[in-house]
């Protein structure tokens, strides 16, 4: 079953793995009709886009995450033009059996596609060594990557002081105090999302750690 919601590449696809004596039950263009379809075919291979309508943020690969949780016996193939570190951290949580993660600009042969589906669609994880080499980074912990005064910032937002109440407490401009935080959101990897709240997220990171 495949889910892209270019209309091009969802052809394509269609036609690749019906030429490979691999046939498509279901074609669809977005994460809530991914579920759908999940459920009444039960394929025995998702391949998913990760940035899909409504949104185009990553629904893709959050319904991937939900068929893995409600479905196991579907194996899954992500494929991204980058690497989604939140969520495919949780993709790759637990079990990575029939799992895959594939960059599109990566694929460099056809076959070598069409077998790597084969292999997920067996119980078998194909995952692109750039998908490895991100998360293993990620694996370390972002809060040491900031400095003493970032951290000195980061500790007063855990206490839910403005940025003019940092600065009041650091004896320091508000401008200062703007840098070090844009500084700390690049550092933890929250980029601007209209979906979530970067402060709340940095917190949480810092409470967590």
């Amino acid at each position: 079953m495949l889910a892209e919601d270019s209309v091009l590449l969802r052809d394509g696809l269609s036609r690749l793995f019906a030429s490979r004596d691999c046939p498509v039950v279901a074609a669809v263009g977005d994460a809530d009709a991914l579920l759908r379809a999940v459920d009444e075919h039960r394929p025995d291979l998702l391949v998913a886009d990760v940035r899909m309508p409504p949104g185009y943020a990553d629904e893709g690969l959050r319904a991937a995450i939900q068929v893995r949780r409600q479905w196991p016996e579907v194996g899954v193939l992500v494929l991204s033009q980058y690497v989604e570190e939140r969520y495919a951290t949780k993709l790759l949580t637990g079990d990575t059996g029939r799992l895959g993660y594939l960059l599109k600009d990566r694929v460099a042969d056809v076959d070598d596609f069409v077998a790597a589906a084969r292999r997920i669609a067996g119980g078998g994880t194909v995952l692109d060594p750039e998908v490895v080499s991100q998360l293993l980074v990620r694996r370390t912990d972002p809060l040491d990557r900031l400095t003493p005064r970032e951290h000195d910032v980061l500790a007063l937002m855990a206490e839910g002081r403005s940025n003019a109440g940092i600065a009041g407490a650091l004896v320091v401009s508000e401008s200062a105090v703007a840098k070090h935080v844009n500084s700390i959101f690049a550092k933890l990897g929250l980029t601007p999302a209209d979906s979530d709240h970067r402060r709340v997220l940095a917190v949480l990171r810092f409470l967590g750690g």
